[in-house]
């Protein structure tokens, strides 16, 4: 049968989901220097397919302009066409960045660090995943019975990821009912980001091949536990050495890392709504459920904020390259770029103000008042996305890390996916958000 092969030009917007067009691949050269047509209100759009109320209506033209260092194609050899996917930033039709791309949100925050800090973002996402329609027997968490059964998608998995050129690092059966969790090697800048994007994307594609879809959803029963994204961050000097580490710094941090880990916590409940963004996201964040619930920072502990991992090396300068920290409140609802534009913009807050990262919390957090917890400089974050959407709108500072009128946009299109599930029952919300993740 006669084929036009054809290349999807993607952008990771608001919700979280890979949208775009497909061109011809006979016309990449093409495309690569004028674009493919696009239009402001697309990023209205929300998970649901609902459209929230635009300030652009159906005015205005965009372009989605295809990098082609993101290129990436892979074939399955198994007679159907291969995926070719083209990671694309969104601009004005005069080459500017538009306010509504995330990508290009990314680079701005990405320059700030390089230009306050002198150093550069190593980072990467871990990504838990559930099967739609498991039927998973008790005793099988981390267990070789549950990998095994899924041994031929995993391996299927990791190589598609591969050959999407990333470095695959770990596949692994989860604590969750039919959950498992894909992680892959850090990558410098821009890179981290659009590696998770195409992760999930390879991921829906790879298991629908062996019919059993998954989903990403932030979670799925709130009597389970919930799929998390965990973003791993270090720094580099621009020469390339490590920066994050130093042996006489707090739980061994850098200076750099303390300020920007501190400007993390102190912004994070203001900008919770843009790393955890869907309704059901605050389900998961609650006591015990090794996420989220407060803005603290843990040394070794997964029950915090903000994590400071372990590592292996003894030598002083392999400890450096391993030593890195992690950000847990945050789920696959979000886009990766977006979610490290606010992450990177939040710790350059920390570092051009020179804030002192706080003392690890110790114990159960939830066992404490608010006026206690705030003794020790510890709030509570949003229990709602509706409570997060106003922490965020009333908070200029948090704003104005973004472009002009992105905060409009971002708050209708959120208010409106909140609209579209408010008057469900809490079974067929949860149902919702399973079946589009």
């Amino acid at each position: 049968m006669a084929r036009d092969p054809l290349i999807f030009a993607a952008t990771s917007d608001l919700a979280g989901k890979m949208r775009g067009k497909a061109f011809p691949a006979t016309r990449l050269e093409k495309r690569l220097r004028s674009g493919i047509g696009w239009v402001p209100t697309n990023a209205l759009i929300t998970c649901f397919d609902t459209i929230a109320p635009s300030p652009f209506g159906s005015l205005g033209d965009l372009s989605l302009m295809p990098d082609a260092d993101t290129l990436v194609e892979v074939d399955f050899e198994d007679g159907s066409p291969p995926e070719r996917i083209v990671l694309s930033d969104i601009t004005t039709t005069e080459g500017a960045p538009w306010l509504g791309c995330t990508r290009s949100m990314l680079k701005a925050a990405l320059a700030r660090l390089k230009q306050c800090a002198g150093v550069t973002l190593n980072s990467t996402f871990e990504h838990e995943f559930q099967f739609m329609d498991g039927t998973a027997a008790p005793g099988t968490a981390f267990s070789l019975e549950a990998f095994s059964a899924h041994r031929d998608m995993g391996e299927t998995l990791m190589a598609a990821l591969a050959t999407a050129g990333m470095k695959t690092d770990t596949f692994l059966k989860e604590y969750g009912a039919d959950q498992f969790e894909v992680t892959l090697e850090p990558q410098s800048g821009v890179t981290a980001a659009d590696h998770a994007a195409l992760l999930r994307s390879l991921t829906h594609i790879v298991t629908r091949r062996f019919g059993q879809p998954v989903t990403f959803s932030p979670i799925i029963d709130p009597a389970g536990v919930g799929n998390g994204v965990h973003v791993h961050m270090s720094f580099a000097s621009l020469d390339g050495r490590p920066a994050t580490y130093d042996p006489d710094g707090p739980c061994g941090m850098s200076r750099i890392t303390q300020s920007f880990v501190a400007g993390v916590l102190r912004h994070l409940p203001q900008m919770l709504c843009l790393l955890a963004p869907s309704v059901i996201s605050y389900a998961r964040l609650t006591p015990h459920r090794w996420s989220a619930s407060c803005n603290n920072l843990g040394f070794r502990d997964r029950e915090a904020a903000l994590r400071i991992c372990p590592f292996t090396a003894t030598a002083p300068e392999r400890i450096a390259r391993q030593f890195n920290f992690e950000v847990r409140a945050i789920d696959a609802a979000a886009s990766p770029h977006l979610v490290l534009a606010a992450l990177v913009h939040a710790g350059c807050q920390g570092i051009e103000e020179g804030l002192d990262a706080p003392a690890p919390s110790q114990g159960d957090l939830s066992t404490l008042s608010p006026a206690d917890l705030a003794k020790c400089g510890i709030v509570r974050l949003p229990t709602s996305l509706t409570e997060a959407l106003t922490v965020f709108e009333n908070d200029e500072m948090v704003r104005g890390w973004f472009p002009p009128e992105f905060a409009s946009v971002y708050l209708a299109h959120k208010r409106a996916e909140i609209a579209h599930v408010e008057n469900m029952a809490e079974a067929d919300r949860f149902l919702a958000y399973k079946r589009v993740y």
